[in-house]
């Protein structure tokens, strides 16, 4: 992800008032919160897909899928997870939910034969154009993180997808590709045409996409931020607010009568002054650690220093270095990840959602489907219902 933010912990922990009227009783996650705690982020903006909206209240329709991709499986067991909570749990902030996320989302379709991106070192990028054959297969097996395509994903319970975007060297300006050390061959657009489908037949499905540019070429002020031209979500809904203003609180049942589905962020602030779309970029937690237990001590760390304010992301993804690499030539990011996912499993287990400062939000991993880490940060919105 981007560069870990600073250790220094933010705010005060000055102790408050919960809200009168709060949807669930207080207790450890709901207590001592102050009332603007309860109102979303104030420079926000909801993304409306083109589709009709019912305009109902209440319980949403089912629906679900079942699909499979290797040895990695996602099934229908989660797939309308938003609609099969408890009723109560409807009328919590978004951000108060507990909601699984995939980090990289969409490098499963990765290519080996794409050159290496803008943005990693210049040594790298020598060595994919003197050796290609042997540099491009080697950092594919480090930059892919996920195997399951992008509805398999959806349908196994992700609603938080993390997408790199960028116009790759010697491409065509209208064409936009995804990204991480290396270029899909997919393009921006044909796949999320491909979500807006799976979206339009789970109306009551929720889903925040962050959108980050991958390199120089990912913006500018004349094409706009990438990704947004032609971009298959049409932004429409809630305009922006001044900073010192206020908005309602975004609910499941808010935006299930609305007929809202997308929250689209980005994450250079000077793109999203331009374009009112955009919501600011989501802070991702990013620990840059190659050990597990490392890296729950960082995320230990970021929860004593007290949660943002809005949408959060904890990620429980492992990062590789270059000296790990060198070490480990037949290693893969695959390989690497899985051994570990019962620890950070276990981890997530302990962990409960709501406002209170260690409570977490979305979490995002690696390689959904290889275990019930989905399932596992679904539950967590049980723990609501025993405040």
């Amino acid at each position: 992800m981007s560069p870990a933010d600073p250790a220094g912990c933010p705010g005060s922990g000055e102790q408050h008032t919960p809200r009168a009227g709060a949807p669930l009783q207080a207790s450890e996650c709901f207590a001592s919160v102050p009332p603007e705690k309860w109102l979303w982020d104030p420079s926000v903006y909801l993304c409306e897909t083109s589709f009709p909206s019912s305009g109902r209240t209440g319980w949403p329709p089912m629906g679900g899928q079942v699909s499979a991709s290797g040895s990695f499986q996602s099934g229908d067991t989660n797939a309308d997870w938003m609609s099969a909570l408890h009723p109560l749990l409807w009328d919590v902030p978004l951000h108060h939910l507990s909601i699984p996320g995939s980090h990289d989302t969409m490098t499963y379709c990765l290519s080996k034969k794409s050159p290496i991106s803008q943005n990693e070192s210049r040594l790298l990028q020598l060595l994919g154009k003197v050796l290609p054959c042997v540099t491009r297969p080697m950092v594919l097996k480090w930059s892919t993180t996920q195997m399951l395509d992008v509805t398999e994903q959806l349908d196994a319970g992700v609603r938080y997808l993390d997408l790199r975007v960028a116009h790759m060297p010697e491409g065509s300006e209208k064409n936009l590709h995804f990204v991480h050390m290396v270029y899909t061959t997919a393009l921006v657009e044909a796949r999320m045409t491909t979500s807006r489908g799976w979206l339009s037949s789970h109306s009551e499905i929720s889903v925040s996409v962050s959108c980050a540019g991958g390199g120089a070429q990912a913006h500018s002020p004349q094409r706009g931020p990438a990704g947004s031209q032609g971009h298959p979500c049409r932004p429409t809904g809630l305009p922006k607010t001044k900073p010192t203003g206020k908005q309602e609180v975004p609910t499941l049942n808010q935006l299930w009568t609305r007929g809202q589905q997308v929250i689209l962020s980005y994450e250079e602030a000077t793109v999203v002054c331009r374009h009112h779309e955009l919501w600011p970029g989501v802070p991702y937690w990013w620990g840059d650690q190659v050990k597990a237990q490392e890296l729950i001590h960082y995320l230990e760390h970021k929860q004593s220093c007290g949660r943002p304010g809005g949408l959060f992301v904890a990620g429980i993804n492992l990062t590789e270095n270059l000296a790990y690499i060198l070490a480990h030539p037949s290693g893969s990011l695959e390989k690497l990840t899985l051994p570990n996912l019962p620890c950070l499993r276990a981890w997530v287990r302990e962990q409960c959602p709501g406002p209170g400062r260690r409570c977490t939000n979305i979490i995002a991993g690696d390689f959904i489907g290889a275990d019930a880490f989905v399932s596992d940060v679904i539950g967590l919105n049980d723990k609501l219902l025993q405040c």
